[in-house]
């Protein structure tokens, strides 16, 4: 497509792209992409087009192959420490995990006794935990998922326990909790409201909670703002600073909340990942396609277990 287009708003941003990097375009072909995940494993990256229920995949010099045609409107994935995928599902409304034998567990279901809304992005810490957000998306109407009555009594940010598998709220406060990711020393839990997406009066914002022995969440506070569209999948780079999905491309911002630049893309962006042989590669989601651009940065590594 040409060399990437950037905006400047901060010298550092110097620091984090390639001047001569190019913007590729891999692939056109889905409806909405979401879920970006990468398996250095196979050199390749999976993701999902929602309203059409499928998961794709690319390969470097083999191109894109559909994997699944039938995905149960899944979201936002991760990949575990073992090399699984842990994927969100709209029509299950729940978190599942793609075992090596082709197999596939249930993470999290349900919350006292009441069935979860529709899973939507997930992360899993250094310990083990998975976490999750649980906005109402997949099931407000049969585009993303199944439209169904909701059970839990909000809209949450759940840590499922890796050694109980107990499921249990973590923010509570927020109303259309997305993205997510933690710092790299997961000392601060970032998490999306893209609530003004349904809600004239609703977020555009990215809220930072501190954490603490890993599980211990602390009040939160508005860490960012998002002006144009609203902000939706987000990463954490090695230096701490977050790239986040908007209607302008991804916005990066310093650890500080300064606003650092703006990838522009063509379409709107959904949610992006790290990946690549060094890890210095971003691939975008955003809206038909997906996109890959090389920085200047990796992505964040999680510590070591706790």
């Amino acid at each position: 497509m040409g060399l990437a287009e950037y905006s400047v708003l901060d010298p550092r941003m110097r620091q984090l792209v390639i001047g001569s990097a190019h913007l590729e375009r891999l692939d056109s072909s889905s409806r909405w992409t979401e879920g970006p995940v990468y398996f250095p494993a196979g050199d390749y990256l999976l993701w999902s087009d929602i309203p059409n229920n499928r998961v794709l995949q690319w390969a470097e010099g083999l191109g894109v192959r559909v994997l699944s045609h039938s995905a149960n409107n899944c979201n936002g994935s991760t990949r575990d420490d073992s090399g699984r995928r842990v994927t969100c599902e709209h029509l299950t409304r729940s978190v599942v995990r793609h075992e090596p034998d082709g197999s596939v567990s249930v993470v999290a279901a349900s919350h006292d006794g009441r069935r979860l809304n529709s899973p939507n992005d997930v992360i899993i810490a250094s310990d083990g935990a998975v976490w999750f957000t649980d906005p109402s998306y997949g099931i407000i109407s049969d585009y993303e998922g199944r439209r169904s009555m909701q059970e839990q009594p909000g809209c949450y940010v759940y840590r499922v326990d890796p050694q109980s598998g107990e499921v249990e709220p973590k923010v509570t406060d927020l109303r259309m909790p997305n993205g997510l990711a933690f710092s790299p020393d997961e000392a601060v839990l970032y998490v999306a409201d893209s609530s003004r997406s349904h809600h004239e009066d609703g977020h555009h914002h990215v809220f930072a909670y501190p954490v603490s022995n890993g599980h211990e969440v602390s009040a939160g506070r508005p860490f960012l703002d998002i002006a144009e569209g609203v902000p939706d999948g987000l990463r954490v780079d090695e230096h701490g600073n977050l790239w986040v999905s908007s209607g302008r491309g991804v916005e990066i911002f310093a650890a500080d909340a300064t606003p650092l630049g703006i990838v522009h893309v063509p379409e709107t962006v959904s949610n992006l990942t790290f990946g690549g042989a060094k890890n210095n590669r971003l691939f975008i989601t955003a809206t038909t396609s997906v996109y890959a651009l090389y920085t200047a940065v990796c992505g964040a590594r999680r510590p070591a277990a706790h």
